[in-house]
């Protein structure tokens, strides 16, 4: 049990890292949109596969977040790499901070789809 709980804080430190090599100008605007995507899916509480489903829901978490991370570890220089691992790997050790900012935005973008979607399918059952 311990090991895995050892992969998960890797991972979430790894997430960070990603994180902070996205405001660093030495990185790619392509890596910089690829980690985008991969930290909103890390995120996320919608998967492309639904945790329902049985193993097959869980594969996505397990195969694309992985697969995602070392598209991008490939594309950050290496250099900003390590200084961001650096600071992520500090930034574990600190208290935690909650950014309700950031929950709050999250929250709001899915409502607003959510919204957009059932005014859509409205309009389409209209017709």
């Amino acid at each position: 049990m311990q090991s895995w709980k050892q992969r998960v804080r890797e991972l979430k430190q790894e997430i960070h890292a990603l994180y902070l090599a996205c405001q660093d100008s030495r990185v790619p605007w392509y890596a910089k949109a690829i980690a985008a995507c991969v930290i909103a899916y890390f995120f996320s509480p919608i998967d492309l596969i639904p945790d329902a489903i049985p193993i097959i829901g869980y594969l996505d978490d397990l195969v694309l977040v992985p697969l995602g991370i070392l598209l991008v570890l490939r594309l950050i220089p290496p250099q900003v790499l390590t200084e961001c691992r650096e600071k992520a790997k500090e930034a574990m050790t600190q208290p935690k901070l909650v950014s309700w900012i950031a929950a709050v935005i999250i929250v709001t973008i899915w409502l607003l789809l959510g919204i957009f979607g059932v005014i859509a399918i409205a309009h389409i059952l209209k017709r």
